[in-house]
């Protein structure tokens, strides 16, 4: 498949699966990633010569960035879609990944491949295919605010006229991946049930570190 997947039915029951720690995805966002460990290299192969897609989970121990073996792993993940791949010398990758969907692990499959393969569903995420999709329940105001209030606390420029021109769920999405907190924040803000939910949660967050940071004299509110 070249083509974009644009429902759960252009889905295979089973995908190769990278374990990242730290690692966020989203629909319709891009995970840039270099690749260079010689099973990940025959992963990023073997989706060129097929449908170019790999499911990005996190582990359940996020203390190694990707472990070894069948270490327990998440049960959301997010699909992507590889769009683009650069050669940087003998056996190493950089591939950009495009979100597409989130899904749930069913099951591992037990494969010759160094590379791991799971059985995943991703019927309950069909709204992911849509880009809008739950746009108009997000407080746009509220979420922009914070993103001014955090970039003047973290001295950020910011392309404010970029900003306006971005849709709200690309905004909201863009946002929650290049947030810089941990494993554990990431993967609430991928499983956070709709676009409005996910915009709150990361709003809470960034307010917490900015009263933290700054010694409480920052409104929670």
């Amino acid at each position: 498949m070249l083509k974009r997947p644009v429902s759960p039915l252009d889905i295979p029951n089973a995908v190769p699966v990278f374990p990242l720690s730290g690692a966020l995805l989203l629909p319709f966002s891009h995970r840039p990633l270099n690749i260079f460990e010689p099973r990940y290299v025959e992963m990023v192969d073997a989706a060129l010569r097929g449908d170019r897609l790999i499911g990005l989970i996190q582990p359940e121990d996020t203390s190694l960035e990707s472990p070894p073996g069948r270490a327990p792993l998440q049960e959301i993940g997010c699909l992507g879609r590889l769009t683009h791949f650069e050669e940087n010398g003998e056996g190493r990758y950089f591939i950009i990944l495009e979100g597409i969907t989130r899904f749930r692990l069913v099951s591992e499959l037990t494969v010759r491949t160094p590379y791991r393969q799971c059985v995943i569903d991703t019927e309950p995420f069909a709204a992911d295919f849509v880009r809008e999709h739950g746009e108009e329940e997000v407080d746009r105001d509220s979420f922009v605010k914070m993103m001014r209030d955090y970039a003047e606390f973290a001295n950020i420029d910011l392309n404010w006229e970029e900003i306006e021109r971005t849709g709200t769920a690309d905004l909201v999405n863009f946002c929650c991946m290049v947030s810089p907190y941990g494993a554990a924040e990431k993967q609430v803000l991928l499983e956070a049930g709709t676009l409005a939910e996910r915009a709150e949660t990361l709003i809470a967050m960034t307010e917490y570190e900015m009263h933290r940071g700054g010694g409480g004299n920052v409104p929670l509110n």
